[in-house]
């Protein structure tokens, strides 16, 4: 398991380089809902535009950087992540991404001044090609979400949710690789809180693995592709998410998509597919709180060009 005060520590190292997201206090009446009480922790306003800045940081903060800098995979935002960071910290970074990669997350990566290769079709290959450059180079290679350092940084956004909603009795957050999860699950740990994964339902790879009692492969053919698809759950996470998660949702491309057409008719937020996903259970009623239970969702990300501006 990941200790608290580990998580603690990464908040201590990384403080100074990300944004404390602000939270939304709103009711289910805004979106047509009963009139129940949700927080919303905004992370898509994070810098890199996801809560992958956190992992970013803490990887790069708490690690030796060799000489040829680091290297990571990515379906995008942890790409643009990583690039950020680098950046900013003055470190060589190559990002590998797969063809599915959204050109916004494409392009932010680039603008933070990477090495970008654009490879195979999806992120399992993106990875082979991050491991193979790794092993000819020496980098750091710095994983998206199966990596102590980067669970313990992404952990760092429940710390930061509880100081802010203290109320909050159940946290529900996207499953892709299952970082985030794992990270949030880790801080509520022995607490009162209730975490509940949500992943679609073309992108099943913490369902499949608990029905199968291990990580295995799961299909990726998802709208949420580019972050939510890494074809099977990380096996650092698996027992982590498997003894701490209360429950795993499983939304449809449909439901994502209403939930981002709701979340900026109904609040004017701009989300991403995978940003959407946690808040399209609520949505579709697949998850409906009891009386008195405080609910939360992350909104995981903003990489996005669905908004025209005129």
């Amino acid at each position: 398991m990941i200790e608290k005060s580990s998580i603690e520590s990464a908040y201590v190292r990384i403080k100074d380089h990300i944004r404390e997201t602000p939270i939304l206090r709103l009711t289910g009446a805004d979106f047509g809902l009963a009139p129940f009480p949700i927080v919303l922790k905004l992370e898509q306003l994070q810098h890199a535009g996801s809560f992958k800045a956190r992992g970013a940081f803490t990887n790069l903060l708490s690690r030796e950087i060799p000489e040829a800098g680091v290297v990571a995979a990515s379906g995008g935002n942890h790409g643009a992540a990583i690039a950020l960071a680098a950046k900013r910290l003055g470190i060589k970074a190559k990002i590998f991404v797969p063809e599915v990669s959204s050109p916004v997350k494409i392009a932010r990566i680039r603008e933070y001044g990477a090495d970008l290769v654009v490879t195979g079709a999806d992120y399992g290959i993106a990875l082979a090609e991050s491991d193979r450059y790794r092993d000819e180079t020496g980098a750091l290679a710095v994983h998206a979400f199966d990596d102590d350092y980067t669970i313990r940084g992404q952990g760092t956004l429940a710390l930061e949710l509880q100081r802010q909603a203290p109320e909050v009795t159940t946290v529900l957050c996207a499953v892709g690789g299952g970082g985030l999860l794992a990270g949030i699950a880790s801080w509520f740990a022995g607490s009162n809180v209730k975490v509940i994964g949500v992943e679609p339902d073309h992108a099943p790879t913490l369902t499949k693995a608990l029905e199968a009692g291990e990580p295995v492969d799961a299909e990726t053919g998802s709208i949420a592709n580019d972050s939510l698809a890494p074809r099977r759950i990380g096996d650092r996470v698996f027992p982590i998410a498997r003894k701490l998660v209360d429950r795993v949702l499983l939304v449809s491309d449909e439901e994502i998509r209403r939930s981002q057409e709701m979340l900026w008719s109904g609040a004017r937020i701009v989300v991403e597919p995978g940003g959407a996903a946690a808040f399209g259970a609520v949505l579709a009623g697949k998850y409906v709180p009891a009386n008195g239970e405080r609910i939360a969702v992350v909104l995981s990300g903003g990489n996005t060009s669905a908004v025209q501006f005129r």
